[in-house]
């Protein structure tokens, strides 16, 4: 009983390391809306995407350190639809949106806010049948990189937002893919011992990872393109394609949703 005692607070004490990283991510989608609605969306953009970073961050701690908790993913649920739901619909809002009427302006712009929001919910009250080697649908930080990466695409690429009809017709796309049942393979594990596929995954992510280092937004929306196009397509013509692969050790989306 006493051992008990004694080790309690400790356990209490270390809870709150990935809640941290948690509260850094919301803190982030939060500044981030302060940034679009002062006129500042790139700057906005490149914080959201930050955000995504302490969004892995506070899983990993989690299950490295075994203090995964239904508080932990309710908060870490709840930092998400800041950063990767609100920010996107506020981010559409003020960038693509002018010249509509203001009632349908705000509901697409309120797409990702609502689609993600439904999604989050879905993941936290789904049945745990183990971990699999595909997320079901565009995971939240997933959608909001495409939507964000399109804008920060067209400004390095013409110096301006893009186009909103475009910008529209993808923010609609993104939000009915987040509830979809499309089968998005998932990012690989940092491990040679998975297997081919996974290594052949890891290269890519390699390749990407030292993209984004030189060309930053100019290759982050054709790569996201380009990966939700190809699952989609493979997902159209085998609905079982990953269902034979070995599971993935990951306990959440956070690997990543």
């Amino acid at each position: 009983m006493n051992n008990f005692k004694q080790n309690r607070p400790k356990r209490l004490k270390r809870s709150f390391i990935p809640n941290v990283a948690t509260v850094f991510n919301m803190f982030l989608g939060f500044l981030a809306i302060t940034l679009i609605m002062n006129g500042e969306p790139i700057k906005a953009g490149w914080l959201m995407i930050l955000g995504i970073l302490f969004d892995v961050i506070d899983g990993k701690l989690a299950r490295l350190m075994g203090l995964s908790s239904r508080f932990g993913t309710e908060f870490d649920s709840l930092a998400d639809t800041i950063t990767f739901c609100a920010v996107p619909s506020v981010l559409v809002y003020y960038t693509y949106v002018d010249g509509l009427p203001k009632l349908l302006g705000a509901a697409i712009s309120f797409m990702p806010l609502l689609f993600g929001t439904i999604r989050l919910a879905k993941f936290n009250i789904a049945s745990d049948d183990g971990p699999k080697p595909y997320f079901i649908g565009l995971t939240t930080p997933l959608g909001a990189i495409t939507i964000v990466s399109f804008m920060l695409f067209n400004y390095e690429m013409y110096g301006h937002m893009g186009d909103p009809r475009s910008a529209l017709v993808l923010v609609a796309l993104v939000s009915f893919l987040e509830i979809s049942p499309v089968r998005i393979t998932k990012f690989p594990i940092l491990s040679l011992k998975q297997g081919r596929s996974n290594n052949l995954r890891l290269i890519g992510l390699a390749l990407i990872l030292m993209g984004l280092l030189f060309y930053q937004g100019l290759i982050l929306f054709p790569l996201m393109a380009t990966y939700i196009s190809w699952s989609i397509i493979q997902w159209m013509l085998d609905h079982d394609r990953l269902a034979d692969e070995s599971p993935v050790n990951s306990s959440s989306e956070n690997n990543h949703e």
